[in-house]
């Protein structure tokens, strides 16, 4: 007799009927790094802005692209107190920048969801240095540029709320992913690490941990055949849609969330 799988699937599943927004992050300023393509950055923006948030600042290193984002989450949400900047996480001038823009024109940042990172696919043995550390640069290193520019401030007020970006291969193996399941391992460990220093100040640092959230631009990196193993792989036989990431953000970054901080929350449905 062969074991049984922990699941089975026995047929695909739609996804779920979009979820309106419940105010959850009413009053509150959003700044969020990477938003302005069709991946999990925007779908956060956009669900900010249903939630309530009074004001909101996106960050992207493609100025058309973040000037048609900007332009859409006024006209789709609604909320018009929306503001773009330009930034590469990999450099520090520029993340000074965005996060003293963010203050100025936000009144006050009350939330940071640092979303930017780099992904890719190539084996151990074939990886050059400098594709290592463009993944890590801009992954791990670039959310810990982030958080460390926007702390002092969140401390300075007493409150805040960060949310960053991890994913699963921080915790499992998949071939042709060592940098970017090193990344973002790290993340976890910087979200970790980081929540107990701001804990003192009132700040909370969690992350989320997403298996597989399709958008076009997954649909470009990858292949159909490593995207239908990958979601075949999931309790309800499809991937996340990127709303559905971007609900778990809004809950860490909201009140409901009060008591967590340093944790890591898996948007899978499967077991890490």
């Amino acid at each position: 007799m062969t074991a049984s799988p922990p699941f089975e699937v026995h047929a695909v599943k739609e996804a779920p009927a979009y979820v309106p927004g419940h105010q959850l992050l009413a009053g509150k300023s959003v700044l969020i790094t990477a938003a302005a393509g069709a991946g999990i950055g925007f779908a956060a923006a956009r669900k900010c802005a249903e939630e309530g948030c009074r004001a909101l600042m996106i960050s992207d290193i493609h100025p058309r692209r973040l000037e048609e984002a900007v332009a859409r989450l006024k006209a789709d949400t609604g909320l018009q107190n929306v503001w773009g900047q330009l930034c590469n996480v990999t450099h520090e001038e520029e993340v000074q920048a965005l996060v003293a823009a963010a203050e100025d024109k936000l009144g006050g940042v009350d939330v940071l969801i640092n979303n930017a990172g780099l992904g890719g696919e190539k084996r151990v043995t074939e990886m050059t240095d400098d594709e290592w550390s463009r993944v890590l640069d801009i992954t791990l290193t670039g959310t810990f540029r982030m958080t460390r520019a926007m702390l002092p401030h969140m401390e300075k007020r007493g409150r805040g709320a960060i949310v960053n970006n991890a994913s699963v291969l921080g915790w499992r193996a998949q071939k042709g992913q060592a940098h970017y399941a090193a990344a973002k391992a790290g993340v976890m460990a910087l979200t970790r690490c980081s929540a107990v220093e701001a804990a003192e100040h009132g700040v909370r640092i969690n992350a989320v941990s997403p298996s597989i959230a399709l958008h076009e631009f997954l649909k470009k990196a990858s292949s159909e055949e490593l995207l239908a193993q990958l979601a075949s792989r999931e309790a309800f036989g499809r991937a996340a849609e990127v709303w559905e990431v971007a609900n778990v953000m809004v809950f860490l970054a909201s009140d409901y969330a009060s008591y967590m901080t340093g944790e890591v929350l898996s948007v899978s449905s499967q077991h890490a």
